[in-house]
């Protein structure tokens, strides 16, 4: 006997998990499923064209109202009726009751992932798309006092028992076990439309996880993706969190004013809410700690220093809830490989002591964990490394370990910019830095070495940061059996040097052909320059971490 029938509504944008979604529900024994009753309302109206239009406008009913009252809410066999939406669907003139009966929620995912394979069937849109649409669906139902329940595809791939049984909670109904698993092929509740769209859905038999590594993201899609993540995050900052993908779970803090939860700042040139992502990873007073990394024909070089050092940083600054080894790691790769980027590239990695809950200097505020940024940018070597560059030697001083010590790789790098600005009055590349006893240091930027009567010195690392490509440099000195000598240095040895170079990271080895207006040797790259550059370059084309993905010969 058919009677009255509770209907859930799922909302969602195209690629979303929302079929895979529509089958778990079909396997409970109380629930029958609707695929997209809205559909050929929407083709209707809109006159939008599919390879299906004809067939799908002759067999499925097209006024809107009539599916609502008939078909959506019509009377049924079992106690629920799952109805998946498109959110797009969704359109003029369709009764208020769509909105007003039944339970709503929405199913949200990241259009990283959905634009790469959106045009099986249509070109990727804002408006095929329809993100926007559905953060307006979330609006209105929360003005109505019924603020829907937001689920991440993203959760569901990771761990769909506890994305299930959390959703169900939320729509005050039981889980059910058979909701995790269902018979691959096709089903028939499947919409006429499926053998265009369906067909991935259809090789599977429940959640699968996601790809551990994603695929290159066209650069075609960077503007439309650019339009969509604002309305994904928005949504996303209200989803049920039932797993922490990616980092160590940290339990979300009381904030001292709870008051304060929802307040507007002004970042750059316009107001944006408290926890949107530039306010978010925002660092107050240099308290974060940094990496550069470079990458070489699909390898990342000195990859597991970096981190060494990173870790000792974040260490050294008592940070907590720091992320392991494996998940910046991870963050890493994916980066990169989500650009594409395997070669010529430099990234800049920095973990924040992360999000406070209200502006202030303690660390104590820092409660939500840290935050880890990847920066991946294409970059050549930032120094002209076959002419050579320009030095000055800056009135600014180098930090004492007294007072702040450089062997913490941070992010107040103050003293290194008052430098660099002497630098750029000057027109040079750079600015060498003295230590309070007048001897060099360092750069503003890198570390430095001389040549002189075929012995290469560098300065001790009391006052500077004893870089990666610095020991790197050290140890291809000795491989080349040069003798190497660590020791106070002067200026004047520097200005009467017959060769000199910086090292870092981001510039590699780079010859300096004049320091306050003192030519070095000849003024060209010296003959120990040039054999260490190619030794450098040998390193860097044999070793490092493979990026996963990348075909190794």
């Amino acid at each position: 006997m058919e009677e009255e029938i509770e209907v859930i509504h799922s909302w969602s944008a195209p690629r979303s998990l929302s079929t895979s979604l529509m089958y778990s529900f079909a396997q409970r024994d109380d629930i029958e499923v609707l695929d997209e009753p809205l559909y050929a309302n929407f083709l209707r109206v809109t006159g939008v064209e599919r390879p299906y239009r004809e067939e799908l406008l002759s067999t499925m009913e097209s006024d809107g109202n009539i599916v609502v009252r008939d078909v959506i809410f019509g009377p049924g066999g079992k106690k629920y009726r799952y109805c998946k939406h498109i959110a797009k669907q969704r359109v003029t003139g369709l009764t208020d009751d769509l909105m007003k009966k039944g339970k709503h929620f929405i199913l949200i995912r990241n259009p990283i992932d959905i634009l790469p394979s959106f045009d099986k069937v249509v070109p990727p849109s804002f408006n095929e798309l329809g993100l926007a649409g559905l953060a307006s669906i979330y609006s209105e139902l929360c003005e109505s006092g019924k603020a829907p329940p937001v689920i991440d595809a993203a959760e569901l791939q990771e761990d769909p028992e506890a994305s299930l049984r959390g959703l169900c909670e939320d729509l005050g109904i039981p889980f059910q076990a058979a909701m995790l698993k269902w018979d691959a092929g096709s089903k028939s509740v499947d919409g006429i439309w499926a053998p265009w769209w369906y067909k991935s859905v259809h090789n599977s038999t429940g959640f699968t996880p996601a790809k551990k590594y994603p695929s290159p993201f066209p650069s075609s899609l960077y503007d439309l993706l650019d339009q969509s993540l604002p309305f994904y995050n928005m949504l996303k900052r209200h989803a049920r969190k039932t797993s922490d993908i990616g980092r160590s779970p940290v339990p979300c803090p009381n904030l001292p004013v709870p008051a304060n939860e929802k307040l507007l700042a002004w970042v750059g040139d316009e107001i944006l809410p408290r926890d949107s992502f530039s306010i978010r990873h925002t660092v107050q007073g240099g308290d974060s700690v940094w990496e550069g990394l470079r990458i070489y024909k699909g390898k990342i070089f000195k990859l597991e220093e970096h981190l060494d050092r990173l870790f000792d940083s974040a260490k050294a600054l008592a940070f907590n809830n720091v992320p392991t080894r494996e998940e910046v790691k991870e963050a890493i790769f994916k980066t990169l490989i989500i650009n594409g980027m395997f070669d010529s590239a430099h990234i800049r990695l920095s973990l924040t002591r992360g999000k406070k809950v209200t502006s202030g200097m303690s660390p104590g505020f820092n409660l939500y964990g840290c935050t880890l940024i990847v920066l991946a940018e294409w970059k050549p070597p930032v120094y002209d490394n076959t002419r050579g560059i320009i030095l000055v030697t800056a009135t600014t001083r180098r930090n004492s370990p007294n007072n702040l010590d450089s062997k913490i790789h941070h992010n107040n790098l103050l003293n290194n910019i008052l430098a660099k600005i002497e630098g750029n009055n000057a027109k040079a590349d750079d600015a060498i830095m003295l230590d309070k006893d007048g001897y060099v240091s360092e750069t503003n930027a890198t570390n430095i070495f001389l040549v002189k009567k075929g012995r290469v010195v560098t300065p001790h690392a009391d006052y500077c940061l004893p870089g990666i490509t610095r020991a790197t440099v050290m140890e291809l000195v000795e491989n080349e059996k040069i003798i190497l000598e660590e020791r106070r240095v002067s200026l004047s040895e520097f200005h009467t040097a017959d060769e000199v170079w910086t090292t870092g990271t981001m510039g590699e080895l780079s010859p300096v052909i004049q320091i306050d207006g003192r030519i070095i040797g000849e003024g060209l790259v010296g003959p120990v320059t040039q054999r260490l550059q190619h030794a450098y370059k040998m390193l860097t084309d044999e070793s490092g971490v493979f990026i996963p993905t990348y075909p190794q010969a």
